[in-house]
């Protein structure tokens, strides 16, 4: 069974899903900070394929991107960092980019690796859904490969709905029509949001992303959904970090307080 689909059933709340960006702050930092998160406590790990134009992710991300590209990190160097990945990460794993290095790659080829190394699902927020179904579905399908659509605040309930039927894994609940990063709390309009959601009923799973970074947004987002995603703040601690296994631990482990 699919380690994302595994998760969802076992755990039905308070999901911790962390978002890192692969080959920052140092290039081989990659699996020893997915090991450290799982030490912590988090329950799915989001490595961030780096991209020169991360058009989704505000400035601390973006940052983090051209850190990691200026690095050496190319999705060939990550493969080969995640070569050996499930002989020391036991949680679920997913890959989160846009479509242009992974065409680069070749799709085929790519989604091969990810069955490889041991990933289990995909975030490309900038693949179509119309292109998934007619050209990548039995791809991903074949090589074991959830795959993970978003929406926000301004996704029709129709759209909702045609994303609940074609995702799998879960649904990515952006927290507002904006790019990435830590905010200081949740506005009363990103409450009627999440709960508008919550009660439609839907059939996926819902993690809710952009802007959670503490345990009070963590706390807030997870009455509505099933837990949410932490990036830029996670980001932030590891470009602070002068002891990365210990930072990883307290900031997760707060969180999670």
């Amino acid at each position: 069974m699919n380690r994302i689909d595994k998760l969802f059933q076992e755990k039905k709340e308070n999901i911790l899903s962390i978002y890192f960006t692969a080959g920052f702050p140092h290039l081989e930092d990659t699996l020893s900070i997915m090991q450290a998160i799982e030490a912590a406590g988090a329950d799915i790990i989001e490595v961030g394929v780096p991209y020169s134009d991360p058009i989704a992710d505000g400035p601390t991300i973006q940052e983090s991107n051209m850190i990691a590209l200026n690095n050496g990190m190319s999705l060939k160097k990550l493969f080969g960092q995640l070569e050996h990945m499930r002989e020391k990460v036991s949680i679920p794993v997913i890959l989160m980019g846009y479509l242009n290095p992974v065409i680069q790659y070749g799709m085929e080829a790519f989604c091969a690796k990810c069955r490889e190394t041991g990933v289990d699902g995909l975030i490309l927020p900038d693949l179509p859904m119309q292109q998934y179904l007619t050209e990548y579905r039995e791809i991903f399908d074949r090589h074991g490969l959830r795959n993970t659509f978003l929406i926000s605040p301004q996704t029709s309930e129709a759209r909702i709905r045609e994303i609940d039927e074609h995702a799998d894994g879960f649904i990515y609940m952006v927290s507002s029509a904006s790019i990435t990063g830590a905010k200081k709390e949740v506005t009363p309009e990103q409450l009627a949001y999440f709960e508008r959601v919550r009660n439609m009923g839907l059939t996926n799973p819902r993690l809710i992303g952009f802007g959670i970074s503490d345990s009070g947004s963590f706390r807030t987002a997870a009455k509505y959904a099933h837990g949410a995603i932490i990036g830029s703040a996670f980001i932030n601690v590891l470009k602070a970090s002068t002891n990365k296994e210990a930072d990883i631990k307290t900031y997760i482990q707060g969180v999670l307080s």
